[in-house]
């Protein structure tokens, strides 16, 4: 199936607002090795996408393209109606709207959560400690973990540690939030306190992008679930025609697989 028979263009939600991300003919290589194949995506304010695929298809590479932890080669990618570019201090206020959860929590296991949620506070936006104190500890609140905030990572379980970096992510304030596979490293158990945190974000209006194999959370949050496969996006819909009705085989292969796993 070549490209262009896929579906590209995005069923703008009801309650969306203005374009804040857009991916605009984005590849990228590594080598020789096509990762992302001519990618289009616009996200509107306030919409929530999960992305969903095989491993190796390229959904991580995409959101980390977002907030230019990787580069890609070929086309554009806009945030907020500012492309990224050549200059650096652009592209580094650009990112400060981007707030991003990874599958590791790459939290600083030498420093306390408070601490943890205070350091780019004071250090990339200068906030005064005493009130970056109090940002960490609201949002550890939000979190349901407040009690932990003088605890160090390694004291902590799997979740309350996803947890911690999410706060941490919330205390910068972004407009966007991005998760990379945010539950696939934590014990069965651990993974619906995460969830829960997820969806009450969700439910406050933030703009999200989720790449998750979790399908009952794209069931219930998700305003629009895409799913990759090979470096391309193949399909894209809101939840109930995604799993009802998807349109591509390699699509409803993926589902079959992923939903009787």
């Amino acid at each position: 199936m070549s490209t262009d028979t896929i579906e590209k263009t995005a069923t703008r939600s009801a309650k969306s607002g203005q374009p804040v991300i857009e991916l605009v003919g984005m590849s990228k290589w590594y080598g020789n090795f096509q990762v992302l194949k001519d990618i289009d995506l616009t996200v509107y304010e306030g919409e929530r996408i999960v992305v969903c695929g095989p491993s190796g298809s390229g959904k991580s590479t995409m959101i980390r393209c977002i907030n230019q932890l990787e580069f890609h080669q070929e086309g554009d990618v806009i945030i907020h109606g500012k492309a990224y570019g050549k200059d650096e201090k652009q592209n580094d206020l650009i990112r400060r709207d981007i707030g991003m959860v990874f599958q590791s929590f790459n939290l600083f296991p030498h420093l306390s959560v408070l601490e943890n949620c205070t350091m780019a506070q004071i250090w990339v936006k200068e906030t005064p400690k005493a009130e970056a104190e109090a940002v960490a500890m609201h949002f550890l609140e939000r979190v349901r973990i407040p009690e932990q905030a003088h605890k160090y990572p390694l004291q902590l379980s799997g979740g309350q540690q996803q947890r911690v970096a999410i706060a941490r992510a919330l205390c910068m304030n972004p407009k966007i939030m991005l998760f990379d596979e945010p539950t696939s490293a934590l014990d069965p158990e651990m993974i619906n306190e995460v969830l829960e945190a997820m969806i009450e974000l969700a439910q406050s209006g933030m703009t999200m992008i989720v790449v998750t194999h979790e399908m009952n959370f794209a069931r219930k949050v998700a305003d629009r679930v895409i799913f990759m496969d090979q470096g391309e996006i193949v399909e894209q819909a809101p939840p109930h025609a995604f799993f009802d009705n998807p349109q591509y085989d390699r699509t409803q292969l993926f589902l079959s697989q992923i939903l009787h796993h």
